[in-house]
């Protein structure tokens, strides 16, 4: 799990992202006396992309930046989740920003396939 995320936080670096945020969110349940498998969130983005979403709605800033959550299952195989932005786009009545979400959608794939990327 850490060398995953070790991996994208590089990857986002070496992509000019700006990186924000890591969030233990398995620390967070241990420290509450609950049992979670490894789970980490994190909050990154590129401000001159992400923008585009706010301005055409500025709801859409509960959506920006980015947050992937890296999970890691019983075998040790770690996955990477995020927020669907043709769903992102359809929560916010986004038309007009097609090839921004598509561009994003790019970039994360991108980056999460620095977990498997040895």
């Amino acid at each position: 799990m850490s060398e995953a995320i070790n991996r994208i936080k590089a990857d986002i670096s070496a992509k000019g992202i700006k990186f924000f945020l890591e969030v233990d969110q398995s620390k967070l349940a241990a420290d509450a006396g609950i049992k979670l498998r490894p789970s980490t969130l994190l909050v990154f983005g590129n401000p001159p992309l992400g923008t585009q979403f706010i301005t055409a709605n500025a709801n859409a800033g509960l959506d920006w930046p980015v947050r992937l959550l890296l999970t890691q299952d019983d075998n040790g195989d770690v996955w990477a989740v995020w927020t669907d932005f043709d769903w992102i786009a359809k929560r916010h009545n986004i038309g007009n920003r097609e090839a921004q979400f598509k561009m994003a959608t790019m970039v994360v794939k991108s980056i999460t396939s620095a977990i498997t990327t040895k």
